[in-house]
């Protein structure tokens, strides 16, 4: 009985690792995108299928977390297309479409909420800096209406409290302090299997 405690327990604990590894990698990956130079541009583009992506000067929040998830090797353009193609009535309809577009799908907010929730883990929403770990993805309502999402990153506040958010507003993509500046409506995490 103790030597199965023991493997199991050894089992967990290489688990626990391999998920602080990977939310370690998103972190940094997603640090590493506020070096770029990025104009905000929510122009619709014609991209290459699969890992197309919009020129690397342009982009919105959305681009953020598909950027970083990219610089492990992980394309979300293919991960949210596939899983629309498969479940497409599961997926928000607010764009009137009645099949998937490779070109747009997964930089939508409410889709890759939707995929995340569907492919990963969907965490509690709270007041509690705690709740919120590198890696980890939000999205918020802005006071405009308007969805918005980002990553946490292993960076703290300038009062310790919080971690911060590597996100694209407006001003391109940035790290700041605006875990609790909006009000949030998705908290997830997502740690593919195959990493």
């Amino acid at each position: 009985m103790k030597a199965k405690l023991l493997v199991f327990l050894l089992f967990i604990s290489q688990v626990l690792v391999a998920q602080q590894s990977f939310s370690e990698k998103l972190s940094v990956a997603a640090i590493s995108l506020i070096e770029q130079e990025v104009t905000y541009d929510p122009t619709y583009f014609s991209i290459d299928y699969p890992n197309g992506d919009i020129p690397k000067d342009k982009g919105v929040c959305t681009d953020v977390i598909i950027r970083a998830y990219r610089k492990l090797g992980i394309d979300l353009q293919k991960e949210v297309h596939e899983d629309m193609k498969a479940h497409f009535s599961a997926y928000p309809n607010l764009w009137g479409l009645s099949s998937t577009d490779k070109n747009i799908d997964h930089r939508r907010v409410p889709n890759l909420m939707k995929f995340f929730f569907r492919n990963g883990q969907e965490l509690i929403i709270t007041r509690k800096a705690k709740d919120y770990q590198p890696g980890d993805i939000v999205s918020w309502n802005l006071n405009s209406g308007l969805m918005h999402i980002g990553i946490v990153v292993n960076k703290k506040s300038s009062d310790e409290e919080r971690y911060l958010i590597v996100h694209n507003i407006g001003a391109g993509q940035v790290m700041e302090d605006v875990l609790f500046s909006y009000k949030i409506i998705g908290h997830y995490r997502y740690y593919p299997n195959s990493n």
